[in-house]
Protein backbone atom coordinates (compact mmCIF):
# COMPACT_ATOMS: atom_id res chain seq x y z
CA UNK A 1 0.00 0.00 0.00
CA UNK A 2 1.41 3.32 -0.84
CA UNK A 3 0.39 6.47 0.60
CA UNK A 4 2.13 10.31 -0.35
CA UNK A 5 3.97 12.33 2.78
CA UNK A 6 3.63 15.62 3.11
CA UNK A 7 5.66 17.59 6.06
CA UNK A 8 5.59 21.32 6.56
CA UNK A 9 9.16 21.13 8.49
CA UNK A 10 8.92 25.20 9.59
CA UNK A 11 5.94 24.89 11.57
CA UNK A 12 5.71 21.22 13.19
CA UNK A 13 7.53 20.40 16.45
CA UNK A 14 7.39 17.66 18.49
CA UNK A 15 6.94 17.23 21.91
CA UNK A 16 7.03 14.27 24.48
CA UNK A 17 3.67 13.01 24.41
CA UNK A 18 2.14 14.93 21.10
CA UNK A 19 2.91 16.94 17.95
CA UNK A 20 1.99 20.09 17.51
CA UNK A 21 1.61 23.29 14.81
CA UNK A 22 3.30 26.34 15.39
CA UNK A 23 4.04 29.15 13.42
CA UNK A 24 7.63 29.97 14.85
CA UNK A 25 10.05 27.40 15.88
CA UNK A 26 10.47 25.72 19.37
CA UNK A 27 14.00 26.90 19.83
CA UNK A 28 13.52 30.70 18.44
CA UNK A 29 14.77 32.23 21.56
CA UNK A 30 17.57 29.85 21.90
CA UNK A 31 21.17 31.07 20.74
CA UNK A 32 22.32 27.85 19.18
CA UNK A 33 18.92 27.59 17.13
CA UNK A 34 19.11 28.88 13.15
CA UNK A 35 17.13 32.34 12.59
CA UNK A 36 13.92 32.05 11.42
CA UNK A 37 13.24 32.48 7.84
CA UNK A 38 12.46 36.05 7.42
CA UNK A 39 10.83 37.91 4.68
CA UNK A 40 12.78 38.80 1.87
CA UNK A 41 10.92 42.26 1.38
CA UNK A 42 8.58 44.81 2.40
CA UNK A 43 5.75 46.69 1.22
CA UNK A 44 7.88 49.22 -0.40
CA UNK A 45 10.38 47.04 -2.10
CA UNK A 46 10.75 46.68 -5.50
CA UNK A 47 9.78 42.86 -5.28
CA UNK A 48 6.39 43.64 -3.90
CA UNK A 49 5.74 46.20 -6.71
CA UNK A 50 5.79 43.09 -8.58
CA UNK A 51 3.57 40.71 -7.31
CA UNK A 52 1.20 43.93 -7.04
CA UNK A 53 1.68 43.86 -10.95
CA UNK A 54 -0.98 40.81 -11.27
CA UNK A 55 -4.51 41.74 -10.06
CA UNK A 56 -6.30 38.40 -9.00
CA UNK A 57 -9.69 40.54 -8.76
CA UNK A 58 -10.14 41.18 -11.99
CA UNK A 59 -12.51 38.00 -13.74
CA UNK A 60 -10.63 35.75 -16.19
CA UNK A 61 -12.41 37.45 -19.19
CA UNK A 62 -10.85 40.63 -18.54
CA UNK A 63 -7.64 39.88 -16.40
CA UNK A 64 -3.99 39.85 -17.51
CA UNK A 65 -1.50 36.85 -16.55
CA UNK A 66 1.26 37.72 -14.33
CA UNK A 67 3.90 39.71 -15.47
CA UNK A 68 7.03 37.86 -17.14
CA UNK A 69 9.15 39.48 -14.42
CA UNK A 70 7.54 36.88 -11.71
CA UNK A 71 9.54 34.45 -13.61
CA UNK A 72 12.30 35.98 -14.61
CA UNK A 73 13.14 38.31 -11.56
CA UNK A 74 15.95 37.31 -9.61
CA UNK A 75 15.12 37.92 -6.21
CA UNK A 76 11.09 36.87 -7.05
CA UNK A 77 12.21 33.14 -6.21
CA UNK A 78 13.27 34.10 -2.67
CA UNK A 79 9.68 35.50 -1.83
CA UNK A 80 8.54 32.64 -3.28
CA UNK A 81 10.30 30.25 -1.13
CA UNK A 82 9.67 32.32 1.89
CA UNK A 83 5.93 33.07 1.46
CA UNK A 84 4.44 29.90 -0.89
CA UNK A 85 6.75 26.77 0.16
CA UNK A 86 8.54 27.71 3.51
CA UNK A 87 4.56 28.06 4.58
CA UNK A 88 2.69 25.55 3.59
CA UNK A 89 2.98 21.73 3.29
CA UNK A 90 5.07 20.32 1.12
CA UNK A 91 5.18 16.62 -0.62
CA UNK A 92 8.48 14.79 0.08
CA UNK A 93 7.97 11.51 -1.37
CA UNK A 94 5.81 7.99 -1.06
CA UNK A 95 5.72 5.48 2.15
CA UNK A 96 7.59 3.02 0.71
CA UNK A 97 10.60 4.76 0.91
CA UNK A 98 10.61 4.39 4.89
CA UNK A 99 8.75 1.50 5.10
CA UNK A 100 10.87 -0.28 7.84
CA UNK A 101 12.38 0.84 11.19
CA UNK A 102 15.67 2.89 10.77
CA UNK A 103 14.61 3.70 6.67
CA UNK A 104 15.23 7.20 5.74
CA UNK A 105 15.89 9.72 2.36
CA UNK A 106 17.11 12.87 2.04
CA UNK A 107 16.10 16.02 0.24
CA UNK A 108 16.38 19.27 -0.46
CA UNK A 109 13.66 22.37 -0.92
CA UNK A 110 15.14 25.99 -1.83
CA UNK A 111 17.70 26.26 1.18
CA UNK A 112 16.07 23.60 3.74
CA UNK A 113 17.68 20.77 3.70
CA UNK A 114 15.63 17.52 5.26
CA UNK A 115 15.78 13.99 6.22
CA UNK A 116 12.80 11.54 6.60
CA UNK A 117 12.86 8.28 8.76
CA UNK A 118 10.77 5.79 10.36
CA UNK A 119 12.24 5.38 14.03
CA UNK A 120 12.19 2.36 16.06
CA UNK A 121 8.73 2.62 17.00
CA UNK A 122 7.59 2.57 13.65
CA UNK A 123 7.01 6.39 13.58
CA UNK A 124 7.56 8.60 10.65
CA UNK A 125 10.02 12.09 11.35
CA UNK A 126 11.33 14.73 9.20
CA UNK A 127 13.82 16.88 10.29
CA UNK A 128 16.61 19.35 9.29
CA UNK A 129 19.58 17.63 8.07
CA UNK A 130 21.79 19.96 9.76
CA UNK A 131 23.81 19.14 12.87
CA UNK A 132 22.76 21.40 16.05
CA UNK A 133 26.90 21.91 16.20
CA UNK A 134 28.91 23.16 13.38
CA UNK A 135 26.04 22.70 10.52
CA UNK A 136 27.31 19.89 8.89
CA UNK A 137 24.79 17.61 6.71
CA UNK A 138 24.26 14.88 8.67
CA UNK A 139 22.53 11.95 6.55
CA UNK A 140 23.58 11.51 3.10
CA UNK A 141 21.03 10.30 -0.06
CA UNK A 142 18.64 7.24 1.10
CA UNK A 143 19.19 4.34 3.52
CA UNK A 144 19.23 2.37 6.24
CA UNK A 145 20.39 3.63 9.66
CA UNK A 146 20.01 2.79 13.88
CA UNK A 147 20.95 6.51 14.43
CA UNK A 148 22.55 9.28 12.77
CA UNK A 149 26.12 10.48 13.34
CA UNK A 150 27.78 13.66 12.17
CA UNK A 151 30.50 13.28 9.59
CA UNK A 152 32.30 16.18 11.28
CA UNK A 153 32.65 15.84 14.98
CA UNK A 154 30.36 12.72 15.34
CA UNK A 155 27.45 14.24 17.53
CA UNK A 156 25.01 11.78 17.08
CA UNK A 157 21.54 11.45 17.02
CA UNK A 158 18.58 8.64 17.79
CA UNK A 159 15.82 8.20 15.07
CA UNK A 160 13.44 10.34 16.60
CA UNK A 161 15.74 13.18 16.77
CA UNK A 162 17.18 13.07 20.19
CA UNK A 163 20.80 13.81 20.46
CA UNK A 164 22.45 10.49 22.09
CA UNK A 165 26.48 11.83 22.34
CA UNK A 166 27.98 15.38 21.80
CA UNK A 167 31.62 14.62 21.83
CA UNK A 168 34.65 15.94 23.51
CA UNK A 169 32.71 18.55 25.01
CA UNK A 170 34.26 18.64 28.52
CA UNK A 171 33.97 22.04 29.91
CA UNK A 172 31.08 23.52 28.01
CA UNK A 173 28.59 25.88 29.87
CA UNK A 174 24.92 26.33 29.27
CA UNK A 175 24.94 23.56 27.68
CA UNK A 176 20.83 22.30 26.90
CA UNK A 177 20.83 18.67 25.59
CA UNK A 178 16.95 18.83 24.99
CA UNK A 179 17.75 22.16 22.70
CA UNK A 180 20.14 20.41 21.20
CA UNK A 181 17.95 17.71 20.15
CA UNK A 182 15.88 17.23 17.18
CA UNK A 183 18.72 17.92 14.73
CA UNK A 184 17.52 21.60 13.86
CA UNK A 185 13.93 20.77 15.43
CA UNK A 186 10.51 19.54 14.02
CA UNK A 187 8.70 16.39 12.92
CA UNK A 188 6.49 15.51 10.16
CA UNK A 189 2.97 13.64 9.79
CA UNK A 190 1.85 11.78 6.90
CA UNK A 191 -1.55 13.05 5.42
CA UNK A 192 -3.29 10.79 3.29
CA UNK A 193 -4.07 12.47 -0.38
CA UNK A 194 -7.08 12.65 -2.01
CA UNK A 195 -7.22 10.96 -5.35
CA UNK A 196 -4.45 8.56 -4.41
CA UNK A 197 -5.22 4.68 -5.06
CA UNK A 198 -3.25 3.28 -2.08
CA UNK A 199 -4.08 -0.37 -3.83
CA UNK A 200 -1.36 0.41 -6.93
CA UNK A 201 2.27 -0.38 -6.45
CA UNK A 202 5.40 1.86 -6.76
CA UNK A 203 6.98 1.45 -10.32
CA UNK A 204 10.22 3.38 -10.43
CA UNK A 205 10.92 7.22 -10.87
CA UNK A 206 12.46 9.61 -13.37
CA UNK A 207 13.86 13.23 -12.49
CA UNK A 208 14.52 16.04 -15.24
CA UNK A 209 16.10 19.10 -14.91
CA UNK A 210 14.31 21.59 -17.15
CA UNK A 211 15.48 25.00 -18.07
CA UNK A 212 12.44 27.67 -16.99
CA UNK A 213 10.69 28.79 -14.11
CA UNK A 214 9.12 26.12 -11.77
CA UNK A 215 5.67 27.86 -12.38
CA UNK A 216 6.69 27.96 -16.39
CA UNK A 217 5.89 23.82 -15.77
CA UNK A 218 2.50 24.56 -13.45
CA UNK A 219 1.48 27.02 -15.97
CA UNK A 220 1.84 24.52 -18.87
CA UNK A 221 -0.05 21.66 -16.67
CA UNK A 222 -2.91 24.10 -16.00
CA UNK A 223 -3.85 25.05 -19.21
CA UNK A 224 -6.83 22.68 -19.49
CA UNK A 225 -5.43 20.68 -22.37
CA UNK A 226 -4.88 23.80 -24.59
CA UNK A 227 -2.03 22.68 -25.71
CA UNK A 228 -2.29 19.14 -26.26
CA UNK A 229 -3.50 19.15 -29.85
CA UNK A 230 -0.65 20.59 -30.77
CA UNK A 231 2.18 20.04 -29.19
CA UNK A 232 1.09 16.39 -27.96
CA UNK A 233 -0.28 14.88 -31.40
CA UNK A 234 0.39 10.92 -30.06
CA UNK A 235 -1.26 11.96 -26.63
CA UNK A 236 -4.04 13.93 -28.26
CA UNK A 237 -5.02 10.77 -30.79
CA UNK A 238 -5.82 8.70 -27.43
CA UNK A 239 -8.06 11.89 -25.53
CA UNK A 240 -11.64 12.49 -26.48
CA UNK A 241 -10.22 16.27 -26.07
CA UNK A 242 -14.38 17.68 -26.55
CA UNK A 243 -14.82 15.76 -22.72
CA UNK A 244 -12.59 18.25 -21.17
CA UNK A 245 -12.99 19.40 -18.36
CA UNK A 246 -11.94 21.41 -14.89
CA UNK A 247 -13.08 21.98 -11.53
CA UNK A 248 -11.81 24.14 -8.61
CA UNK A 249 -11.56 24.22 -5.46
CA UNK A 250 -9.80 25.63 -2.39
CA UNK A 251 -6.22 24.67 -3.48
CA UNK A 252 -6.73 21.70 -5.38
CA UNK A 253 -7.92 22.05 -9.06
CA UNK A 254 -9.07 18.75 -10.98
CA UNK A 255 -8.93 18.29 -14.88
CA UNK A 256 -10.98 15.30 -16.74
CA UNK A 257 -11.02 14.06 -19.99
CA UNK A 258 -12.67 11.08 -21.09
CA UNK A 259 -10.46 8.20 -23.86
CA UNK A 260 -11.04 8.64 -27.26
CA UNK A 261 -11.09 4.97 -27.89
CA UNK A 262 -14.62 3.18 -28.03
CA UNK A 263 -13.01 -0.32 -27.00
CA UNK A 264 -10.22 1.12 -24.20
CA UNK A 265 -9.77 -1.35 -22.01
CA UNK A 266 -9.16 -0.20 -18.43
CA UNK A 267 -6.56 -3.12 -17.71
CA UNK A 268 -4.36 -3.18 -20.52
CA UNK A 269 -4.47 0.26 -22.38
CA UNK A 270 -2.19 3.23 -20.62
CA UNK A 271 -4.96 5.70 -21.04
CA UNK A 272 -7.64 3.68 -19.97
CA UNK A 273 -11.50 4.94 -20.47
CA UNK A 274 -10.60 8.26 -18.37
CA UNK A 275 -7.57 10.31 -17.33
CA UNK A 276 -7.79 12.73 -14.33
CA UNK A 277 -4.88 15.25 -13.45
CA UNK A 278 -4.94 16.60 -10.19
CA UNK A 279 -3.05 19.69 -9.41
CA UNK A 280 -2.45 20.73 -5.25
CA UNK A 281 -0.67 23.63 -5.13
CA UNK A 282 1.62 25.10 -5.20
CA UNK A 283 3.79 22.41 -6.66
CA UNK A 284 2.36 18.58 -6.85
CA UNK A 285 0.19 16.58 -9.47
CA UNK A 286 -1.17 14.09 -9.76
CA UNK A 287 -1.93 11.87 -13.16
CA UNK A 288 -4.50 9.10 -12.64
CA UNK A 289 -5.00 7.18 -16.00
CA UNK A 290 -5.96 3.45 -16.84
CA UNK A 291 -3.71 1.21 -14.22
CA UNK A 292 -1.62 3.59 -14.08
CA UNK A 293 -0.88 6.91 -11.72
CA UNK A 294 2.15 9.18 -11.82
CA UNK A 295 3.28 11.81 -9.18
CA UNK A 296 4.99 15.03 -10.45
CA UNK A 297 6.50 17.46 -7.92
CA UNK A 298 8.40 20.68 -9.60
CA UNK A 299 11.31 22.08 -7.19
CA UNK A 300 12.66 25.68 -8.29
CA UNK A 301 16.45 25.52 -8.11
CA UNK A 302 16.82 29.15 -9.50
CA UNK A 303 14.45 31.68 -11.33
CA UNK A 304 15.08 30.09 -14.63
CA UNK A 305 15.76 26.35 -13.99
CA UNK A 306 13.42 23.33 -12.29
CA UNK A 307 13.55 19.56 -11.17
CA UNK A 308 10.46 17.86 -12.13
CA UNK A 309 10.19 14.32 -10.28
CA UNK A 310 7.89 11.86 -11.67
CA UNK A 311 7.32 8.75 -9.85
CA UNK A 312 5.45 5.76 -11.37
CA UNK A 313 2.51 3.24 -9.83
CA UNK A 314 0.89 0.58 -11.79
CA UNK A 315 -1.69 -2.15 -10.85
CA UNK A 316 -0.40 -4.80 -9.21
CA UNK A 317 -1.74 -7.06 -11.38
CA UNK A 318 0.55 -5.86 -14.12
CA UNK A 319 4.14 -5.41 -12.74
CA UNK A 320 5.35 -8.62 -14.60
CA UNK A 321 4.49 -7.16 -18.12
CA UNK A 322 7.75 -5.63 -19.40
CA UNK A 323 6.54 -4.96 -22.67
CA UNK A 324 3.30 -3.58 -21.80
CA UNK A 325 5.36 -1.00 -18.77
CA UNK A 326 8.26 -0.38 -21.21
CA UNK A 327 5.97 0.66 -24.05
CA UNK A 328 3.90 3.00 -21.58
CA UNK A 329 7.36 4.71 -20.11
CA UNK A 330 8.41 5.49 -23.50
CA UNK A 331 4.99 7.13 -24.67
CA UNK A 332 4.96 9.06 -21.00
CA UNK A 333 8.83 10.46 -21.76
CA UNK A 334 7.56 11.21 -25.20
CA UNK A 335 5.29 13.62 -23.83
CA UNK A 336 7.48 14.82 -21.37
CA UNK A 337 10.04 15.95 -23.62
CA UNK A 338 7.42 17.61 -25.79
CA UNK A 339 6.31 19.79 -22.52
CA UNK A 340 10.12 19.78 -21.87
CA UNK A 341 10.67 21.87 -25.17
CA UNK A 342 7.25 23.94 -24.86
CA UNK A 343 8.64 25.32 -20.96
CA UNK A 344 12.23 26.36 -22.04
CA UNK A 345 10.93 28.10 -25.38
CA UNK A 346 8.17 29.69 -22.72
CA UNK A 347 11.00 30.76 -20.42
CA UNK A 348 13.37 32.46 -23.45
CA UNK A 349 10.00 34.48 -24.66
CA UNK A 350 9.45 35.11 -21.26
CA UNK A 351 12.62 36.98 -20.79
CA UNK A 352 12.68 38.85 -24.39
CA UNK A 353 11.68 42.40 -23.93
CA UNK A 354 8.70 41.86 -26.32
CA UNK A 355 6.87 39.91 -23.65
CA UNK A 356 5.42 41.60 -20.37
CA UNK A 357 1.87 39.83 -19.47
CA UNK A 358 -0.59 37.44 -21.49
CA UNK A 359 -4.21 36.99 -21.74
CA UNK A 360 -6.15 33.75 -20.04
CA UNK A 361 -8.49 31.84 -22.70
CA UNK A 362 -11.53 32.41 -20.31
CA UNK A 363 -13.36 28.73 -21.01
CA UNK A 364 -10.05 26.39 -20.42
CA UNK A 365 -7.57 28.29 -18.27
CA UNK A 366 -9.56 28.61 -15.06
CA UNK A 367 -7.14 26.20 -13.16
CA UNK A 368 -3.76 28.12 -14.23
CA UNK A 369 -5.84 31.34 -13.04
CA UNK A 370 -6.80 30.11 -10.03
CA UNK A 371 -3.07 28.99 -9.14
CA UNK A 372 -1.68 32.79 -10.28
CA UNK A 373 -4.91 33.95 -7.38
CA UNK A 374 -3.68 31.44 -4.95
CA UNK A 375 0.35 32.84 -5.55
CA UNK A 376 -0.57 36.62 -5.27
CA UNK A 377 -3.05 35.93 -1.66
CA UNK A 378 0.88 33.78 -0.41
CA UNK A 379 3.01 36.83 -1.57
CA UNK A 380 1.42 39.71 -0.18
CA UNK A 381 0.34 38.20 3.21
CA UNK A 382 3.38 38.80 5.56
Amino acid sequence: MTTMMIVKPLHLFQTSNTTAATKTSPFSQSPRSLSKISCVSSPQTPTRLLVDEFNPKIPIEKALTPPSSWYTHPSFLSLELDRVFYKGWQAVGYSEQVKEVGDFFTGRLGNIEYVVCRDDNGELHAFHNVCRHHASLIAFESGKKACFTCPYHGWTYGLDGTLLKATRITGIQNFNVKVCSKFNCSASEILSVNGVDSSLSYLCRQEYIIECNWKVFCDNYLDGGYHVPYAHKGLASGLNLESYSTSVFEKVSIQRCYSGQVDSHEDTDRLGSKALYAFIYPNFMINRYGPWMDTNLVLPLGPRKCQVIFDYFLDPNLKDDKEFIESSLKDSENVQDEDTFLCEAVQKGLESPAYSSGRYAPAIEKAMHHFHCLLHKNLVNE
